[in-house]
């Protein structure tokens, strides 16, 4: 039984393992533990799916609860995919937001068409500035 929790203190390892089996370690710095601890640390609303106790996803966002949350990874272990739990991530995220709180997102390459099947809007106006 897959089980949700928004209280879970998870390591950077554990972190980084994950983002490693859900192929959104293609885009993270995974290679430095330093920045993933400071992503997990820094983010305020964070929603993690359990098997037992293997971390299988998460969805981790920055928020100010009431008008906006960046939902800054959505991430669900490979072997687990197309299992509802990324759309079980999104919801259980929402539940903790205001009412009138929506979620935006920058969509990896590999998951675009995903959050369309999901209920998200396409908005082609995003912006990035690099480091």
């Amino acid at each position: 039984m897959i089980t949700y929790r928004d209280e879970a203190l998870i390591s950077a390892a554990q972190a980084i393992d994950l983002y490693i089996r859900s192929s959104l370690g293609e885009r993270r710095p995974i290679n430095n533990l330093q920045t993933f601890e400071s992503m997990l640390k820094h983010a305020n609303l964070t929603i993690t799916a359990w098997d037992g106790d293997q971390l299988i996803g998460i969805s981790r966002s920055l928020t100010d609860f009431s008008y906006v949350a960046y939902l800054s990874d959505l991430a669900v272990d490979q072997k687990y995919q197309r299992q509802g739990i990324g759309k079980k991530l999104v919801d259980e995220t929402k539940i903790r937001l205001g009412p009138d709180c929506m979620i935006v997102l920058l969509a990896a390459p590999k998951a675009n068409g995903y959050y369309e099947h999901i209920g998200f809007e396409h908005n082609p106006r995003a912006w990035t500035l690099r480091k």
